[in-house]
């Protein structure tokens, strides 16, 4: 698959929703799952993959980096995206969910 490369999380953000990633899932960390607030529907870490990671770091804030994780899941027949902080702002929980969105970021 091609390599994509964005200048901002907005543009990323966008272009991904135009290629089928339309569901906005929140990262919970104390539950261990992605959860889309719109449909209720919760992935553990073994129901999806992650597709595309695109990461932002901010110029001037260190508040400003950000990681966009594309993520698909065939059990639900759903793709959608992870909007997160990462570095200083970062959520270092040691749960299997934050676990599996780092080894998609090393990989």
């Amino acid at each position: 698959m091609l390599q994509r490369y964005y200048d901002t999380v907005s543009e990323a953000t966008n272009d991904l929703a135009r290629r089928g990633y339309s569901t906005n899932f929140s990262l919970m960390t104390d539950e261990e799952c992605l959860i889309c607030h719109k449909t209720s529907i919760q992935l553990s870490p073994d129901d999806f993959e992650i597709d595309e990671i695109h990461r932002f770091e901010g110029m001037t804030d260190p508040g400003d980096e950000m990681i966009v994780y594309a993520i698909s899941s065939a059990k639900f027949q759903m793709k959608g995206l992870v909007v997160n902080a990462y570095g200083m702002y970062a959520d270092h929980a040691a749960s299997a969910i934050v676990k599996k969105l780092s080894k998609g970021k090393d990989s």
